[in-house]
Order: structure tokens, then sequence, then C-alpha cells
């Protein structure tokens, strides 16, 4: 009987136990977002951590919105650092603002062709400029190149 008894307060102090290294670790992923370094500042191995996901549906809910709130913290303070950089006047920052951020300075691709057939499929031959224009564009070739374009200019940015 006493083993019953000492087995129950074994298990419940595991348990407190568990609970408290639990605890640390989702604070430490809502500071620092990277699972390893989580759980190397909270004192577990990381195959304790996946372990705990695997075996229990809620601690992993808990962990995915801790490691989400972590990640938008170091997002903002990212982006903290970018618009002080560019109060600096760093042009690399400044254009990596307007690329990301504003659709006028984004990479584009574009292919202008005149088609006398607006009516029709593509000729093989235009088949084949759009191909080799979009392969150097580097895109995987892929896409659906027959369309019936619809005016004498057709732009594809």
């Amino acid at each position: 009987m006493a083993h019953k008894k000492e087995s129950k307060r074994d298990s419940a102090v595991i348990e407190e136990r568990k609970a408290r290294e639990q605890a640390s670790l989702l604070e430490q992923l809502k500071k620092i977002p990277i699972v390893s370094i989580a759980c190397e500042k909270a004192g577990i191995g990381r195959a304790t951590y996946y372990r705990w996901k695997k075996e229990d549906e809620d601690f992993a809910k808990i962990a995915n919105e801790a490691l989400a709130e972590g990640t938008q913290l170091v997002s903002d303070m990212a982006e903290s650092q970018l618009l002080g950089a560019i109060r600096e006047g760093n042009l690399g920052a400044v254009m990596y603002w307007l690329k990301h951020r504003n659709p006028h300075y984004n990479n584009k691709l574009e292919v202008t062709t005149r088609l006398k057939n607006t009516d029709e499929e593509l000729t093989p031959e235009q088949e084949t400029a759009i191909s080799e224009a979009l392969r150097l564009a580097s895109f995987t070739g892929e896409e659906s190149v027959s369309a019936a374009p619809s005016s004498d200019y057709e732009k594809i940015s």
C-alpha cells in the first residue's frame, strides 16, 4: 500500500516539474522563436519538446502560438531596425523597403508582342517565342502558354 502512495506522489512531482519546464519553454519561445535555442535556455532537450508536441495536442497548440508570437516580436524588431536604417539614409535599406512594399519597385517580367490573328490560338512560333521568354526569365515552363489574345498587343507583367 505504501508503494502505491509513493508512486502517486512521484507522479505528481514529475507532472509538476513537467508543467514548470513547459511553461519555461513557452516563455522562451515567445522571446526567441528558435526551438533549439529556446530549449537550451529552458534546460530541456529538443527531442523532449517534439515528444511533448506529439503526445499533447494542447501543448502543441500553445507551443505553435508561442512560436508565432515570438516570430512576430522578431519581425517587429527587424522592421524597427529597417526603419532606423532608412532614417539614417542607408540606400540598401531604402531599396529593400521599396522593393518589398511598393509594387512600382518590384521585379517585373514584361513580354510584348504584335499578334495579327487576335481571334485564334497562338501559332507554334508564337508559343515557342513565349516559352523562350519564360525560360529566360527563369520560369519552369510548366505554365500554360496557349491563349487567345484580346487585343493587337498582348502584355504580361
